[in-house]
This record gives structure tokens, C-alpha cells and sequence, in this order.
């Protein structure tokens, strides 16, 4: 495979750097630093900890660094949605939301094998059953939600792991099929086509093999965000979910995006999603529950997304391109 084309800008080339709020987003990057591997980012965690002034701490000890040239972003956005369910199955709770298995090898069982041939029946691997087939496959896509039980008590779950299939998207599909053209689909769209012809319905959700597993997860605070790939609450509106084979985890990223409302604003790469694959990829945590949800929905963006690297770092990449 190639190696992606790495060009190393300058602050002045972020379009609206000098407005951006740099305190809040130096806030979410703190909630995250102390975790990361590298020395050289923990070196810079720790002067992040003494609360320097947070745009001279980026433009200080950071590069910012664009990977793919001038390959256009795709920007998406997720929110944590909120499901019905229950401990026990029972006539209403009938769809399983399932811990990842100690036999996962990649690729495994597929969705259409896991769903339909009831591949993990009987395994004691259920968290919680849920009472819409349609929203559980949607929790898949956002890789986290809550589960609220019958006595108003909540569960959260996070992503666990997948099957290891290639994630496929049905939004695609339906497009590809002529059902809808490309500005008309969103993720209410695909849901209400598919509660009104629920035999297709089933099968598009078949065409993505892509399977995602749960855990149970506990925060502090009931009112933090769900926990990211990094183990820690997310923040919405400044928390991306990316593809890490490019972006480190915990990284500031800078974002353009284009679109019915256009976003300038410097995030931090805390997640990861099934869907999010490949260089200029990435999807904005918008929040939680039902508005989040519609804004979420509305958002496939063009636009750009820069990395902010420790200087060492980006020096070395610019010296192996």
C-alpha cells in the first residue's frame, strides 16, 4: 500500500485558528494525554498539566501535519442514543446486545450469521435485550448508547470489538439501489425505510457484515460522555472518532469542515468506529439523546482535517516522505 502523502503547514494555513476557544480544547486533551504510550507525547502531557496559555502550548510544541494531500475529508457525526431494555429476554425484549466473544478470530461469524442464524444463542454472552432490532443496529454504528430497564435504572455500554468484516454501508446501498439520491439519506431516513418494509429492511441491514460487540461500562458521573477508545468520557462538539492507523490516538486535530454549517475548530482524536476507515476520516461527537441525534444525522461533510503532532514527530514523518 502506498504511503500517504504528508505535508507539513504552518498555524497561519488553519482557516480560523486565531478564533478557535484553544482553553476548552486544551481541557478534553488533558482528559485523554496522561494515557498515551509515547514518550514524547507525555513529555508534552505533563507540560500540558501546568495550564500554560493554550493556543502558545499548540502552536509551541506542535506541528501541524496533513495526511493525504489533497485527498478531500469525510466527516461524519455520532451521538449516544438511548434504547429500551431489559436484563432478562422476554416477548418485547427479544434482541440481544452481546459482549465480545474470547473466540473472536478475524473475520469471523458475520451479522447475517450472528442475527439471523443465532451463532451466539445460549453462549451467556447477552448484556441486555432490546425491544427494536433497527435502533440496536444504529447503537452498532455509534459504538456506544444506553440501555434504560424497565425500573428507569440505566446501562451504559461501550464498543468492545467486531467481527472483523469490512464495514459496508447500507446509507450506500440504498443510494446505489435509486431508493434515495445522496442528499436525501441520513441515518432517520434509513431507519424509517426500514421499519415500513421490514423483509428488505432486514436484509439491507444483512448487507453490512460488520458485527460490533458491547461492554458494560461505569463513569464516575452519570452525566459525563461515553467512554472512547481511550477509556475515558468524551466531550461532545470537541471529541472525533478516527481511523489510528493514521491518527493517533489522543492527538489534537484540526478541522474544516464544509456544509450546510461549516466547522472550524481544533479536536481531540478519542475515539474510534467500524465505519471510520482511511486517512481524512473522521466523525464529531455531537452529544447525546434525541436532538444530538438529528444533528448527528444531518452531517456528511467535505472539508480537511490536519493532525497537530509533536514537532519531533512531524519532522520525522516530512523526513520520510
Amino acid at each position: 500500500m502506498a504511503q500517504p502523502e504528508i505535508q507539513i503547514l504552518r498555524f497561519e494555513d488553519l482557516d480560523g485558528w486565531a478564533e478557535d476557544d484553544h482553553e476548552t480544547a486544551l481541557e478534553v486533551f488533558l482528559n485523554t494525554c496522561p494515557d498515551m504510550a509515547d514518550d514524547e507525547w507525555l513529555r508534552l502531557c505533563a507540560v500540558a498539566q501546568q495550564r500554560p496559555v493554550a493556543r502558545t502550548f499548540f502552536e509551541l510544541f506542535f506541528r501541524p501535519v496533513l495526511i493525504g494531500g489533497d485527498q478531500p475529508a469525510l466527516f461524519t457525526g455520532y451521538f449516544e442514543p438511548e434504547l429500551q431494555g431489559s436484563r432478562v429476554e422476554t416477548e418485547r425484549f427479544r434482541y440481544p446486545v452481546y459482549r465480545m466473544p474470547p473466540d473472536v478470530e478475524e473475520p469471523w461469524h458475520t451479522r447475517r450469521e450472528i442475527e439471523a442464524e443465532g451463532r451466539l444463542a445460549g453462549r451467556g454472552l447477552e448484556i441486555a435485550w432490546v425491544d427494536d432490532a433497527v435502533e440496536l443496529f444504529f447503537l452498532q454504528i455509534q459504538g456506544s448508547g444506553r440501555i434504560r430497564l424497565p425500573d428507569g435504572s440505566v446501562i451504559r455500554v461501550g464498543y468492545a470489538g467486531r467481527n472483523g468484516h469490512r464495514y459496508r454501508s447500507i446509507g450506500q446501498e440504498l443510494i446505489r439501489r435509486g431508493i434515495y439520491e445522496r442528499h436525501q439519506v441520513s441515518a432517520q431516513v434509513i431507519q424509517a425505510w426500514v421499519n415500513r418494509n421490514p423483509s428488505e429492511g432486514r436484509e439491507l441491514l444483512y448487507h453490512n457484515p460488520s458485527y460490533v460487540f458491547f461492554r458494560e461500562i461505569r463513569t464516575r458521573n452519570p452525566d459525563d460522555g461515553p467512554l472512547g477508545a481511550m477509556n475515558r468520557s468524551i466531550t461532545p462538539m470537541r471529541s472525533i472518532a478516527v481511523d489510528p492507523a493514521f491518527t493517533p490516538l489522543g492527538a489534537p486535530v484540526w478541522i474544516e469542515t464544509e456544509g450546510e454549517i461549516p466547522l472550524r475548530q481544533l479536536m481531540i482524536a478519542q475515539d474510534t468506529g467500524s465505519a471510520i476507515q482511511g486517512v481524512q476520516r473522521a466523525d464529531i461527537f455531537h452529544g447525546f439523546g434525541d436532538i444530538a441525534g438529528r444533528a448527528a444525522g444531518r452531517i456528511r461533510d467535505p472539508g480537511r482535517m490536519i493532525v497537530l503532532l509533536p514537532i519531533e514527530h512531524a519532522n520525522q514523518m516530512g523526513s520520510d516522505v
